[in-house]
């Protein structure tokens, strides 16, 4: 299984050959996302010569192919991990028992909702992001869009492949629908909020690499751990391509609060705008904005959906089968603050109805991390200022603190307080049109933009210096 077949129409390791009913449905929606790639895919440098990643292989440490390729001409396609030897349910109810191949009966319905909503993503975060490459800092940067792009639009194949080759007609409309949602759009608006969001500017796209696909790793690994084979193994093997776009986003913020200390040591005021930089309180305000966005992703804290699916083993916790030895949890509880009588008060929760919030501290935890080497960074560049999260109750729209009003530490306030203080916390629109002036490409090889920090190193042992994009190829 490990090795991918390229001589095929669709590149894959599933022997896709062997079952020529699906072969052919699915090389009859590829027109369709050829179409969509070129009409809401990244619109600029969209015929010139990238130096991409292309897998070759599913097996550790040789799955990637690196140069340079027109992305109209990558080959996208449909790649599974290896096959897990007697591999067996990991948690819920069945615990223990051999996995599924197929989907049984009484779980169609809720696994079909499942592989939707994780597909619904992955061309939502291209739509979002195909004009960023006309103001990209660099064209290390642009590379690196172009990689999560194109990666995005591997894992929407992916899905779409469970979807043709388990669900039936059902699943095929499911397919089509995939391509007629638009990021934004009015009428028919991708399924989650946060990929409704403008991307128009490159300090969002490092956030959203930094916490939206952040997010993205969790929903994966928790599907990863499925009683649905499949499904399990084609999330374990993007889990290994999201691991780029993590550093993309975490490496890419890093180097904007590296250049905001630079500049604002450089600056008798001690203002990093005054330079043409992005300082440290309008970094803060991006990240409490896009932080608070992504906590909504994982759903409300008390959930019966999160519980009947980890009972049934659709999903399972971050890393169920290595972190936990009781794999049913079917005893304990958890503490959830909530809102009552206008106070927050604790409550004790089931546990398999907390597992979206067991999901969340988890995400939380691995944001932090980040949060702390960026402080190490200011530190380094002899800064006392820091960057910090705001609280989980800050700023959210979906779950039990959704309608009620936190400042950043977590405190309630009243509606009122919030609005007063609203500017300091959130982006304003004097501070998007403020990023927004700053977003001018830098097109040549080993130059970058002033408000940007270079890159420690280049992308698979390459040089800043390095053609990333061809230009004039």
């Amino acid at each position: 299984m490990a090795s991918i077949d390229y001589g095929e129409k669709i590149p894959n390791n599933v022997n896709l050959g062997g079952d020529r009913r699906l072969q052919r449905a699915l090389e009859k929606w590829q027109p369709a996302f050829l179409d969509w790639w070129g009409d809401v895919g990244p619109q600029v440098f969209k015929t010139d010569e990238v130096y991409l990643r292309t897998a070759v292989s599913t097996k550790p440490g040789g799955w990637a192919h690196f140069g340079h390729v027109r992305m109209p001409d990558y080959r996208w396609g449909i790649f599974l991990s290896d096959p897990e030897k007697d591999r067996v349910i990991p948690a819920g109810d069945d615990a223990g028992k051999k996995v599924w191949q197929e989907v049984p009966g009484e779980h169609r319905n809720a696994l079909k909702r499942i592989i939707v909503v994780q597909a619904d993503t992955e061309p939502a975060s291209v739509e979002q992001q195909r004009w960023l490459a006309a103001s990209s800092p660099s064209l290390y940067d642009a590379r690196n869009l172009f990689q999560v792009n194109v990666e995005e639009a591997r894992h929407l194949w992916a899905m779409v492949y469970l979807l043709h080759a388990h669900f039936g007609r059902d699943g095929r409309d499911e397919a089509d629908a995939l391509l007629e949602r638009r990021s934004g759009d009015e009428d028919k608006p991708r399924i989650l909020d946060a990929f409704n969001q403008p991307c128009r500017e490159w300090l969002s796209f490092f956030c959203f690499t930094m916490f939206t696909d952040r997010d993205g790793k969790f929903q994966l690994a928790s599907l990863a751990e499925s009683a649905f084979d499949p499904l399990s193994r084609t999330c374990r093997f993007m889990l290994t391509e999201e691991a780029h776009h993590l550093f993309v986003g975490d490496t890419g913020l890093d180097r904007i609060i590296r250049r905001a200390a630079q500049l604002t040591r450089k600056d008798p005021n001690g203002d990093a705008r005054a330079l043409g930089g992005i300082d440290l309180p309008t970094i803060q305000k991006w990240i409490n904005y896009w932080f608070s966005y992504c906590l909504d992703l994982f759903g409300a804290e008390v959930s019966t959906n999160a519980a009947d699916y980890f009972a049934a083993g659709l999903k399972g916790r971050f890393r169920e089968a290595k972190a936990y030895d009781d794999h049913l949890a079917r005893e304990g509880v958890k503490n959830i603050p909530t809102v009552k009588n206008g106070a927050v008060v604790d409550q004790e929760v089931a546990m398999r109805l907390a597992m979206n919030e067991v999901l969340r501290d988890a995400y939380i935890d691995d944001c932090a991390k980040s949060v702390v080497r960026w402080n190490k960074t200011l530190e380094k560049e002899g800064l006392s200022e820091r960057l910090a999260l705001p609280h989980r109750r800050f700023h959210r729209r979906q779950g039990l603190y959704a309608g009620h009003s936190f400042d950043v530490e977590g405190n309630m306030i009243d509606a009122d307080a919030f609005e007063a203080q609203r500017g300091e916390w959130l982006p304003t629109e004097d501070d998007r049109d403020y990023v927004e002036s700053l977003m001018k490409g830098v097109h040549e090889p080993g130059k970058m933009a002033n408000w940007i920090a270079p890159p420690r190193k280049g992308i698979n042992g390459q040089v800043a210096e390095f053609e990333y994009v061809r230009t004039d190829a």
